[in-house]
């Protein structure tokens, strides 16, 4: 029986807090030398105390919980609907002929623009922003669900249909396998980009949320480390979902390793 192997950490996880490490110093050493108000350029202990102070009151936590809804629901629902036009689009080019020149001229209306249009006919509550971060995710995750599902070799296909597959045993063992990779770099696009969404959702009109604390921390009370603390939150948001989709990917794709 083969020895097992010691398990190590990759070295790009071990580098994480060494390059958050020092991009803090950096920080730091800027607002000293700079000398900068706090107005201008909070120092990292001055976002830590502003940090603390709302995360015990639970302000920051309330924020953030909203958000977390409007991403989730936005990947859920952009997801969703861009797999199944995607997988409808890649089997039948007649209807991609069809749709494909309405699908990109949409592309050309700026998220930021269309937000205002979506919380006027949605009203302001969660459903206005988890569609706003669902449009924003659509296209990228569509074009990757087609790209993803046309890199199948036909002669694989032509070999599953002289064993007379069924249709479904040739989406589950043929098609997903295949277009997996390519699904997933699209998912992780995805991920960030719902961050987006949600956040221009709330900039659009919002009385909670994340880019709500953003915006008035900018323009109702001057507060940059408030600033700071909501978008290094929402960083770290993004940071999280794009790792988990990473940890995903290594999980569904053991097999193109012979793991």
């Amino acid at each position: 029986m083969p020895a097992r192997r010691p398990f190590r950490l990759p070295l790009e996880v071990l580098l994480v807090p060494v390059a958050m490490v020092g991009l803090v110093g950096i920080w730091s050493l800027v607002t000293r030398l700079g000398d900068y108000s706090t107005y201008l350029l909070p120092s990292p202990a001055r976002v830590w105390e502003r940090f603390l102070k709302v995360a015990v009151d639970g302000t920051l936590w309330y924020h953030t919980s909203i958000t977390l809804l409007e991403i989730l629901g936005g990947l859920a629902l952009g997801l969703t609907a861009a797999t199944l036009l995607g997988y409808l689009l890649a089997k039948s080019p007649l209807i991609e002929r069809f749709l494909s020149p309405y699908i990109v001229a949409s592309q050309s209306v700026p998220i930021v623009a269309l937000a205002p249009l979506l919380i006027v006919w949605f009203g302001f509550g969660l459903l206005s922003k988890v569609l706003v971060s669902a449009l924003t995710i659509f296209f990228p995750v569509l074009i990757t669900t087609i790209v993803g599902l046309r890199s199948v070799e036909e002669d694989l296909m032509d070999l599953m249909r002289s064993l007379q597959a069924s249709r479904w045993q040739i989406f589950r063992y043929l098609e997903v396998p295949a277009a997996l990779p390519v699904l997933l770099g699209g998912l992780k696009v995805g991920v960030t980009l719902s961050v987006i969404g949600a956040v221009v959702g709330e900039f659009a009109q919002s009385d909670r949320g994340l880019g709500f604390l953003v915006n008035l921390a900018n323009r109702g009370l001057f507060d940059t480390p408030l600033m700071f603390v909501a978008l290094l939150v929402l960083m770290t948001i993004a940071l999280g979902l794009y790792g988990a989709v990473s940890a995903l990917e290594t999980l569904l794709l053991r097999w193109k390793k012979g793991g």
